[in-house]
């Protein structure tokens, strides 16, 4: 399958550099949407590699909420209400305004992302893909607020990071 989809990667923090974000990032965009069959459609997905005091500002513009959080994501597209469990339906792409429709964006922090990763075991390249893949689900209308969109999220979040070869994050003990 020809891949159509552009990983469009900012890095503003420039650790982000030496934790390659870019090759991460493009693997976990890749992987979500070739699990959805989106992979071949051209579509744009933007990530911004920051720091803690620039997604503090992101978190408090876009959703009230004052400090940082590890990872946010704007999805280009409005999904209908659903049942809890349900699957949001795939996005309807218009034509592209260029070469690519854009999906939505993501903001990642290195420094809640470091510090959740060293706090919980984890690797930082293993939990940075699996906060990428869960963004990207936002992205695709999957969200977290029920128990069953909960339980949904983390199923998928889990099959595809072991499409890319990476432990899931809902287990004990990573191992590192």
């Amino acid at each position: 399958m020809y891949d159509r989809v552009l990983t469009s990667v900012v890095v503003e923090d420039s650790r982000w550099v030496s934790a390659d974000l870019r090759q991460i990032a493009h693997r976990a965009v890749q992987e979500s949407l070739r699990h959805f069959a989106l992979a071949s459609e051209p579509l744009e997905v933007v990530i911004l590699g920051c720091d803690d005091r620039r997604i503090a500002a992101l978190n408090l513009a876009y959703r009230g909420r004052d400090g940082p959080t590890d990872v946010l994501s704007w999805p280009a597209y409005r999904y209908p209400p659903r049942a809890d469990g349900m699957p949001p339906p795939l996005p309807v792409l218009p034509p592209p305004m260029g070469t690519h429709a854009l999906l939505g964006d993501i903001a990642i922090a290195y420094d809640s992302c470091a510090a959740d990763a060293a706090r919980l075991g984890r690797v930082l390249a293993h939990h940075t893909g699996h906060l990428l893949i869960h963004a990207v689900l936002h992205l695709l209308g999957y969200d977290h607020q029920r128990s069953k969109d909960t339980a949904r999220m983390q199923t998928l979040e889990t099959t595809l990071l072991s499409k890319l070869g990476l432990p899931s994050p809902y287990a004990m003990s990573e191992g590192v």
